[in-house]
């Protein structure tokens, strides 16, 4: 949290009303609309020298001669960290509409993911950014192999962060059985024998498990585990390239301050093209484990990605068991309704942090 600038009461109010009103109509501010519209009970020259005095203070500038003023990032950090009162009201329904609206995407846990990238953009009209679950020390949760036709099965393999991954892949088993029935209930014992093997296991583990010292009743599948968990860490790796939903561009775009397309080119490339550089703004650790702070928010040039710094992100770690394996995160103009932003924001990632019991 920023240190508090030196502000009477009067400079909060009218640093506040300024930036309330810059936000709903994107157009500088001045002294004389703050006097009509606000019940602050003294003259525009008075509010002008308020203005003068925090623009001094680096919280407000002009970006004519002739304009009114607008907030700078000084200003919205002051602004997002002393001066916005929690709305419970608000807050209360927008809990409900998200939990509402993520009650039908009960699929999988991917789904769930989609669906409320959809929702934030919608509800926001801003870019919705969610990570899948990391699994840099995922554990398996749960393994199952899957009879695909007469010659390949499939595995189907869950971690403890509900990621799914699934491959594909010759079957070990004779093909020439002509009881269907009887290579189901190999498949299943051996489905068993990995599931009760690898159950708890991390991805790295399981990706060297030393098949050498197996069951004897197992052990003529020895190249076939090697063969399919080589392609599971592939997979896991593949999937791992593109870890970032994106949803509402399109809204994002329609705000005036990004009507310019070139000035938004850099920022699009990054969101399509260079995710490996937007994955740690979006998602990190916190400095103290199990800390209670649940939203992180960076505006403007606080943010080190340069075509960033016209924006605000807002966003918040989803858990699982007690850690965090990904992130919510809403992309905005720095002129952002805050308070439902962060609602939005929070809700969402309280959501996935209590996800329905997946079963196979």
């Amino acid at each position: 949290m920023a240190h508090q600038p030196d502000l009477s009461a009067r400079h909060q109010n009218i640093l506040k009303a300024t930036i309330k009103h810059y936000i709903a109509t994107a157009e500088p501010v001045a002294s004389k609309t703050l006097a009509q519209e606000y019940d602050f009970d003294v003259s525009s020259a008075t509010i002008r020298n308020v203005m003068g005095r925090l623009e001094e203070a680096g919280l407000l500038y002009q970006p004519h001669v002739s304009a009114g003023r607008v907030p700078s990032d000084s200003g919205y950090r002051t602004y997002v960290d002393h001066l916005i009162v929690p709305n419970g009201d608000v807050s209360q329904i927008i809990q409900k509409s998200v939990q509402r609206e993520l009650k039908v995407a009960r699929a999988s846990f991917e789904a769930l993911l989609q669906k409320a990238a959809k929702i934030l953009a919608t509800l926001s009209g801003y870019i919705a950014l969610i990570t899948f679950p990391q699994n840099l020390n995922s554990t398996l949760r749960h393994l199952q192999l899957v009879r695909i036709g007469s010659d390949r099965v499939m595995l189907i393999v869950v971690t403890d962060s509900f990621q799914t991954q699934s491959i594909l892949i010759e079957s070990p088993l004779q093909n020439d059985d002509p009881d269907e029935s009887n290579i189901d209930r190999q498949l299943q014992l051996l489905s068993n024998f990995l599931d009760t093997e690898l159950k708890g296991k991390s991805l790295a583990e399981i990706a060297t498990n030393d098949w050498s010292n197996i069951d004897d009743n197992f052990a003529r599948y020895t190249d076939f585990f090697s063969i399919l968990f080589d392609q599971l860490k592939a997979s896991f790796k593949d999937n791992n390239s593109s870890p970032i939903l994106i949803h509402g561009v399109a809204e994002f775009l329609r705000h005036p301050e990004f009507s310019q397309l070139q000035q938004v080119q850099t920022l699009l490339s990054l969101l399509e093209e260079k995710q490996e550089q937007l994955l740690p703004v979006i998602f990190t650790l916190p400095e103290v484990k199990n800390s209670l702070q649940r939203v992180s928010i960076t505006i403007g040039e606080e943010n080190y990605l340069e075509p960033m710094q016209s924006c605000t992100l807002i966003s918040a770690n989803y858990y699982q068991d007690g850690t965090p394996v990904g992130s919510v995160g809403i992309l905005g103009p720095k002129r952002m309704l805050y308070e439902n932003a962060i609602a939005l924001v929070e809700n969402t990632a309280n959501y996935l942090s209590n996800p329905f019991k997946m079963s196979i």
